[in-house]
Order: C-alpha cells, then structure tokens, then sequence
C-alpha cells in the first residue's frame, strides 16, 4: 500500500487519463446537444416570425405587433429595418426563450416578434448532464480497479527483481529472476541475470586462484620451515624464521578463505563458556585484552570457530588499533574494541576484502584477518559488525544465535 509504489503511481494516470477523457467526452457531447438544440429553436422561432408577419399583414393577430420597448434590451438593440433578428435569453421571468423579431412599419416603433420556450430543451440538456456525471463515475469505478490489476503485473516482477538484486548483492551468485517477455523489463531481467552470471565466473575464477596458490605454495613452504629449523642460531636466523612463520601464517589464512569460500564448512556445537574462550583466544595469540564479563556468560557454538573469530578481532586491535584493548562479554553477544583510529571509511561501507588492509594509518596486514572472521561467523550463524566508537575506537560486535540455526 506504499502511495509511492509505482502500481499506484501508473493506476493514478490511468484513472487521471480515463477522467480527462470522460470530462473532454462529456463537454463535447454536452455543446454539440445544446447548439442542436438551439438551432432547432431558432428555425422554430423563424417559422413563427414568418408566420406572425404574414398575420400582421393580413390583420388577422393585432397582438403580433409590439413596441421595440417591449422588446428585451439585447433584442432592441439589434433591430435594423428590414432584417430579422433571432436572440436567445431570458424574460423578465428568467425562462429562457427563443426570440425572434423585424421592424415593422416606417416609424421604426413597432416590431413583429415570436418567442419559443427553450425550457424543456434545457432540463433535458441538465438531466444529460447528470447522466454523464453518472456514467463517468461508474466508469471510473470499473477503470481504477482494472488499472491497479494491470499495474500489479509488472510491478510484481519488478519486485522480483528488486529481491534478486539484493540476494546477489548479500553474496548468492546463483540467484537468478524471471526474464521472459519482449519488453523492457525482461531486458532488465535479463541484464541482472548476465550481471550475475559475470560475477559468480569472477568470483569462482579467483577462489581458484586462492585455492591453487595456496596449495602450491604450501609443499615449498614446508621444505623452508624445515630448512630454517636446521640454520644455526644468530640474528639472520631469527629473521629468517619470523619471515618464514609470516608466509607459512599467510598460506594458512589463504587455505582457510578457500575452505570458506565452497562453502563446505560445518560447525560443531558445544555449549562453551564466553569469557574464559575470549581469555584463552587472547592469550594464544599473545595479545594482551582486557575481559569485561557480565556474570557468565554461556552459549551453544563451535568453540574453535570462536576462538578463530575472536584471536582475529584481537590480533587486528592491536595491529591496527591501539591499547587498551577491551573483549566486552555480554549474553550472545562479544564486543572487541581498541582505542586506534577506527575503522576507515570503505571497510565499514563495503565490508572486509581480501588483501585490503584500508589507510594507511591502519597499519601493515594482508586483510585476510577480517575476511576469515566475517567467513568463519556465517558458518556459526552469528552476525559480525563493524563499527568506529563515539569516543575514538574501532569496535567490533559479534552477536551469536540464541539457538542453534535449524
């Protein structure tokens, strides 16, 4: 029932149009009945002009000849010698006639005159009227159903393709419309459909490419770790090693968004503790946080996705952010946030992308770290948000299910 909805916007010109019609219908009808009527009364009124002359003349009806001040005004005032005169108007009354009236004699004081009621011609062109109103009205109230009927059809395919659009655009590639038809919004459908089509052989095409680099990166990247592993100790050793755990980090991170990315990861759930999860997640990755518990927290999900989650939205704080960091744990809901130059301004527009770490007061990564967050949390069905806090800060939400999805 949205009044900006373009089924109505369509049925409100159509019944604009059907009324514009019917009004421009009725007043042609309206003036061509009148002017038949008035031309039937004034060759009636000259039928009784010749007739009253040829009465004068004869003397047979003295009362055909009048004074032209008995005339009314706009009839006197017309009078020439000889020449009939023919006037529609009312009497002193206020009943329409049909006037028609000649000099009659030389002193120019004397006039034959006839009249001839216009009163029955003129309630029956009011009761035309009124039928018209009528006709118009009933009309009017067959065409606006009809036009709002008519304008559902597109408009509810336009619907659909609105609902695709923005299954397309919450990431199912698959999702397709209706594009049958010859008109223009079949051509629409048929643009979203190959939109679609584009973008699902994109993205598979550079899941792929993850997929192969990863894996044809992992086999050398072993033989590294185990050479680095026999270097003798010393300084160069030990760069040798942090570069080497950076890569082999790296791998991991693009073997995991590959994983996410087919979507054949399952949760397995467990009812897990949140405040002491978060604690354990900090103090794997070796980042110091700050746990905030409001009682004890507990929830039904997959304990190592959380501890993924929650190690990546920590390690990110720190990277990117500045301390305190604090893990605020709350019923279902986990709330990371730092005191750094929050988030920029794309990433909270667009979301995480991979291998975008945004300004670059955000410091050095590779973007994979959000990524796999936002990945790992659609698997156990939470909602991850980002946001900049009000006093400074990124902050990072995340809100678990109250029960398990299905």
């Amino acid at each position: 029932m949205n009044p900006a909805s373009l089924r109505w916007k369509i049925a409100s010109l159509v019944t604009l149009a059907s009324a514009v019609v019917a009004a421009v219908v009725g007043l042609l009808v309206h003036r061509a009945t009148w002017q038949r009527a008035l031309d039937e009364g004034e060759a009636r009124a000259q039928t009784a002009l010749t007739t009253a002359l040829a009465a004068a003349e004869r003397g047979d009806d003295p009362e055909a000849v009048v004074t032209v001040a008995e005339l009314p005004d706009p009839l006197a005032s017309r009078l020439r010698p000889g020449r009939p005169v023919i006037w529609y108007g009312p009497d002193h009354r206020g009943e329409p006639w049909m006037w028609a009236a000649r000099p009659y004699g030389d002193d120019g004081r004397r006039a034959v005159s006839a009249r001839i009621s216009m009163g029955s011609e003129l309630l029956g062109l009011h009761a035309l009227d009124r039928d018209m109103v009528k006709a118009g009205l009933l009309a009017l109230a067959g065409v606006v159903p009809l036009s709002v009927l008519a304008a559902e059809l597109p408009n509810r395919r336009l619907r659909r393709m609105a609902r695709t659009a923005r299954e397309i655009a919450d990431g199912d590639l698959s999702a397709r419309t209706d594009a049958r038809g010859r008109d223009e919004i079949a051509e629409i459908g048929a643009g979203l459909n190959s939109m679609a089509a584009g973008l699902q052989r994109r993205l598979r095409a550079e899941q792929r490419f993850t997929a192969d680099v990863a894996h044809d990166l992992r086999t050398p990247l072993m033989g590294l770790v185990a050479v680095a592993g026999l270097l003798p100790e010393g300084e160069a050793t030990d760069l040798v090693r942090d570069r080497v755990r950076v890569l082999s980090s790296l791998v991991e991170d693009l073997l995991e968004v590959s994983r996410l990315d087919t979507g054949a990861e399952v949760a397995e759930r467990v009812r897990v503790p949140l405040a002491e999860l978060a604690a354990e997640s900090a103090a794997r990755v070796g980042a110091e946080a700050r746990v905030l518990a409001q009682g004890a927290p507990v929830a039904e999900t997959d304990p190592r996705r959380l501890d993924r989650i929650l190690a990546n939205l920590v390690l990110n704080a720190h990277r990117h952010g500045s301390p305190p960091v604090e893990i605020a744990v709350r019923d279902h809901e986990i709330e990371v946030r730092d005191r750094g130059p929050g988030f920029p301004a794309e990433l909270l527009a667009d979301g995480p992308a991979r291998f975008r770490t945004g300004a670059a007061e955000r410091g050095r990564g590779h973007g994979l770290g959000l990524t796999i967050a936002l990945g790992q949390a659609q698997v156990i069905g939470a909602a991850l948000t980002l946001a900049n806090a009000p006093g400074g800060g990124a902050v990072a939400t995340l809100r678990l299910p109250a029960a398990p999805p299905g």
